[in-house]
């Protein structure tokens, strides 16, 4: 956002920057230009007037006089200014002109000019002189020489622009310079603007992201900027805390019902059997089911309390051994593998690998995986567990990776991409599963005890059949620590 406010800001200043600049680069073109056509406009007329006399009276020893003073004045002012000026008769040959190679006005760039003096008045100001044209651009002035209301002759100066075009140049250069400073300066001001506007919008877009993702603890700090966003800043701390506060209540009620639950529940349980020892027989299957539902309805208590400790669980995350971990849980489950014909197969990685991860937190979470996925089953097959790095680093030579993810896939009947989009949800189970024992919380509770140390639970399809879950941690440096263990 940052970048797309500055560029708008940037856009609207070099558009008012060129508005502004254009015009008086071309102000300060003509104006230089003009300062030129004025001083040889002045010297033109000064040398019509110097040439009234020898060509009106024309013959006599003052005309022959001031013809040679007329010629004089001439050379001397094209050798000291370098502008080349001369005297023409009516049909444009050349009276007195220097340089001397010059012996037509009627011809070249001075015709034009030329001509309009012949109608007895002053040619027009010469085109805009501009610092890209060539070397051989001229400024052209012609004035009337006219006695008793005749034109008897034209003075013609040609000026080189080299020097205008520089000055032109020169000024251009400096309006640039001044415009670029201007520019430097309002990027300055529109960073600090940007950022005075924007921190906080970044700052609630960051605690947003961080509520999102289960740090409901965080809030935007007290910072500048508009009064609005600051407004907006400590309404949004209000509505975390009320948000915060309602699922605490929340998970205090699921936490206190699961617990209060227990004991009428045990009792009832008591009472059940007391009340099974009086039943005449043939009523044993019915209360075989009685049975059966007290215990699954004590597994659901058992698991809402899980459930709720794990969500208030604090971030308590350090460098864990994730192989040594993983090895130490699937010992512990290898018993109950066996007694159920199904293969718990582990594969270590060739080097340890590190995450940040809460030892108790993730040794509960992949309990719950390996327990759905001894489940799910069937004897005979196998659940396969790997532990691989994000970034492909396998090694410890490759650094910290982006993260280490555990996979455990099972040879179980799977589940369809609807059921794929569901599956972690409370109480959620597959209708092709229902006659599997469970509450429908186990993965949860794996869910939230991860999303609490900064993790993530995955799940995806396992070729040819079976669900492969991926319990997803962040990367830290691997450091010593017990091998992985022998594979079972």
């Amino acid at each position: 956002m940052r970048t797309r406010l500055l560029g708008i800001l940037l856009a609207l200043l070099v558009a008012v920057l060129a508005a502004l600049g254009v015009p008086l680069a071309v102000s300060e073109a003509q104006g230089e230009q003009q300062l030129v056509v004025v001083d040889r406009i002045d010297d033109a007329a000064r040398f019509a007037a110097l040439a009234q006399n020898p060509f009106g009276q024309a013959g006599t020893p003052t005309a022959e006089e001031q013809q040679r003073e007329l010629d004089s004045e001439l050379r001397r002012y094209h050798d000291v200014y370098g502008v080349a000026a001369g005297v023409f008769d009516l049909n444009g040959r050349a009276v007195h002109a220097y340089p001397t190679t010059w012996q037509n006005a009627a011809t070249g760039l001075s015709a034009d000019p030329f001509r309009e003096a012949l109608d007895g008045r002053r040619s027009h100001d010469p085109a805009q002189a501009w610092p890209w044209e060539g070397a051989g651009a001229q400024l052209v002035i012609a004035s009337p020489v006219v006695w008793d209301g005749d034109v008897v002759a034209v003075i013609v100066t040609e000026s080189p622009t080299d020097a205008l075009r520089a000055r032109i140049l020169t000024g251009w250069l400096w309006l640039i310079g001044g415009e670029a400073l201007a520019i430097l300066f309002a990027v300055g001001a529109a960073v600090a603007l940007t950022r005075w506007v924007l921190r906080p919008v970044h700052d609630l877009d960051t605690v947003t992201h961080d509520i999102a993702t289960g740090r409901l603890a965080s809030r935007v700090a007290p910072a500048g900027g508009p009064p609005e966003l600051r407004r907006l800043a400590r309404a949004f701390n209000e509505m975390a805390d009320h948000v915060e506060e309602v699922l605490d209540q929340q998970r205090a009620f699921v936490a206190d019902a699961s617990h209060q639950l227990r004991n009428p529940l045990a009792a009832l349980m008591l009472r059940v059997e007391a009340l099974g020892m009086e039943l005449p027989e043939g009523h044993e299957a019915e209360l075989t089911g009685v049975r059966v539902e007290g215990r699954r309805l004590a597994q659901v208590l058992d698991d809402l309390l899980g459930l709720a400790r794990a969500e208030n669980a604090g971030p308590v995350v350090a460098p864990t051994d994730v192989c040594a971990l993983v090895a130490e849980r699937v010992g512990g489950w290898h018993a109950l593998a066996h007694e159920r014909g199904v293969r718990l197969e582990w594969t270590p990685p060739l080097a340890p690998l590190a995450a940040l991860a809460d030892p108790v937190g993730l040794g509960s979470a992949l309990d719950a995986v390996l327990d759905n996925a001894l489940k799910f089953t069937p004897r005979g097959e196998a659940v396969r567990v790997r532990v691989t790095a994000l970034d492909g680093a396998g090694t410890a030579a490759a650094g910290r990776p982006d993260g280490v993810v555990v996979r455990v896939s099972d040879s179980g009947p799977g589940l369809d991409e609807e059921e794929l989009a569901r599956i972690g949800d409370r109480f959620w189970r597959s209708p092709r599963h229902q006659n599997v024992d469970g509450s429908g919380l186990g993965l949860s509770i794996a869910r939230a005890l991860l999303a609490a140390n900064g993790g993530a639970l995955g799940f995806e399809p396992h070729h040819p059949r079976g669900l492969t879950v991926m319990l997803t941690l962040p990367g830290a440096e691997a450091g010593p620590g017990p091998g992985p263990g022998p594979g079972h």
